[in-house]
């Protein structure tokens, strides 16, 4: 099984830079989006229109137009398909920031992770509520089967994860309560799929700032993940980051498993 995660920073916007043709080629059982900025009604009126090569397409909107939002889409149709309430609390109003889908013998999960912004004004959100419900959400479902989270985490967890730690030590993405907050997934059962596989990649980024050109520079961050419960290491077979694909900020990650 082939999985992709990508930030698109806008669905409509990443439409008009080759967002189909990426699908064609990637040929992935399962795609999770984050950062989608449609309103629910735009999302139903949308997809349907589009030639995608999946046929089962799940998504959940925030309340807010043209903000956050995430998306699944898959070859196969779940069991079920919820909305992690424990994190649509975690703000005031649901932000549209996560998506399960329940196949039975595993879970999927997309997430978009609040950013701490500038001024780290939402700091406190991150560290006091809303990553302690995540990593109590996520060691809930893995509790009960095999659990897959492709995401935006909107942090470098390690300082081999951005081009430059010391300058940007204390900045939103890679202050300390934010990556500890991280690792507190970690702890409850989870793997980062790409360190798992790479424990020394350097220079290997998913994210790029465009004030500042970096992405030319090759100045970035590894704040997009795909991790896996710790019962599914044996079956990790890759983990990747599509580097090249342009449309975005972010770059796509993903992973491939052996779930026979």
């Amino acid at each position: 099984m082939r999985l992709i995660s990508w930030n698109v920073n806008g669905l409509r916007s990443v439409l008009k830079k080759g967002f189909l043709e990426h699908l064609s080629s990637w040929k992935a059982d399962i795609l999770c989006l984050q950062e989608t900025k449609a309103s629910r009604e735009i999302m139903e009126e949308l997809l349907p229109t589009l030639n995608l090569p999946y046929p089962v397409r799940h998504f959940h909107s925030a309340e807010r137009r043209g903000y956050a939002g995430v998306a699944i889409f898959s070859q196969r149709e779940p069991e079920r398909v919820f909305v992690p309430e424990a994190l649509a609390r975690c703000s005031s109003g649901d932000e549209g920031r996560g998506l399960i889908q329940d196949y039975g013998d595993f879970y999927v999960v997309t997430l978009y992770v609040p950013n701490s912004g500038e001024g780290l004004r939402r700091l406190d959100l991150r560290q006091g509520i809303w990553d302690p419900a995540c990593a109590a959400f996520l060691k809930d479902l893995a509790a009960q089967k095999p659990t897959i989270v492709g995401g935006d985490f909107n942090v470098a967890h390690q300082e081999i994860d951005l081009a430059r730690p010391e300058q940007n030590r204390g900045n939103a993405g890679f202050t300390d309560p934010e990556r500890e907050g991280f690792a507190r997934i970690l702890r409850a059962g989870f793997v980062d799929s790409f360190r798992h596989l790479h424990p020394e990649k350097r220079g290997a980024y998913s994210w790029w700032s465009l004030r500042t050109a970096a992405r030319a520079r090759h100045i970035g961050w590894r704040i997009d993940y795909v991790l896996i419960s710790r019962n599914l290491c044996p079956a990790l077979r890759d983990a990747f980051i599509l580097e090249d694909v342009l449309g975005s900020d972010h770059a796509p990650v993903g992973i491939e498993l052996n779930l026979s």
